[in-house]
């Protein structure tokens, strides 16, 4: 079941048209005390964030069960015209589910775009089990639409099971772009008691997941986009979001002045998110801002 659209316009729009967008802005020392302008930006952020996660949670339910393609739209995939954008696949974030990109999907959508989302189980435990589980679901993808790439989109911990993919599965053959947000690709010291949970655990800089992600990947064919955010609270630091491989092809866009779940749901990023995959650039880049 679907929430209606009047229900998104009134838990989220109004959020979002209020909140700052994500524009240049230098990130202070952390060893002085914080400015004003930076402190109310905190504030701003952590109260967006907390409106956000309430609204989600309410849609948490809708996007419990797994997405069922119907006939109709077996055969619309199949017969796909000569040029067409290759199907994006979206990967949510730890405890959660397809539900966290109801907004990216529709903005999406609006551009020209028809992802498609996977739900990985709440009880698995490893990096490398759910990306096993993305390998099998990617070459089902390619099966149904007829492409033999695709894109991938991945939200914190969907970001990292989906570089797994490719960089330590052999994933470059199939994706073509790659783009994470809020990803703690040099892993995060963030909330010291959820190492509890041994996914968590491989979420921490130095655990045996991110040595394997940081080993040669000579050849990779795939692009990867790094989008992260001077605000998000849950990477310390927040430039673990950065993709930083000699051997990979990357670009790391900041972001200022939103959270880590705001990544999910401001129209700027959805923006850079559509850019990101419509373009096809060669080599690696800096950090770029979004306006």
């Amino acid at each position: 079941m679907r929430p209606s659209r009047p229900l998104l316009s009134l838990l989220l729009s109004p959020l979002l048209s209020q909140a700052p967008s994500p524009s240049p802005s230098a990130s202070p020392s952390p060893a002085r005390p914080l400015p004003v302008r930076l402190s109310a930006a905190l504030f701003r952020a952590a109260a967006l964030e907390a409106v956000l996660l309430a609204g989600h949670l309410l849609l948490y339910p809708t996007g419990m069960t797994g997405e069922r393609r119907s006939r109709r739209s077996r055969r619309s995939t199949q017969a796909h015209p000569v040029g067409a954008e290759p199907p994006a696949l979206l990967l949510h974030g730890l405890a959660d589910n397809r539900s966290a990109f109801i907004v990216l999907r529709r903005a999406l959508s609006r551009r020209g775009r028809r992802p498609e989302c996977l739900n990985y189980s709440l009880l698995t435990c490893d990096v490398r089990t759910a990306a096993e589980l993305l390998s099998r679901h990617v070459e089902e993808v390619c099966a149904h639409s007829g492409h033999a790439r695709i894109d991938l989109v991945g939200h914190s911990l969907g970001g990292l099971v989906a570089r797994y993919y490719v960089q330590r599965l052999g994933g470059d053959r199939r994706v073509r772009t790659l783009v994470t947000l809020g990803t703690p690709h040099a892993g995060t010291s963030a909330v010291p008691a959820a190492s509890l949970h041994p996914l968590v655990r491989q979420l921490r800089p130095g655990s045996s997941v991110l040595r394997e992600l940081e080993e040669p990947a000579p050849g990779c064919r795939t692009r990867f986009v790094g989008v992260w955010s001077d605000l998000d609270q849950l990477m310390s630091p927040v430039e673990a979001a950065r993709i930083d491989h000699p051997d990979l092809r990357a670009e790391n866009i900041r972001v200022t002045g939103i959270g880590h779940l705001a990544l999910l749901f401001h129209p700027a990023v959805a923006a850079a998110v559509h850019d990101a995959l419509a373009a096809q650039p060669g080599g690696t880049s800096d950090s770029t801002a979004v306006a």
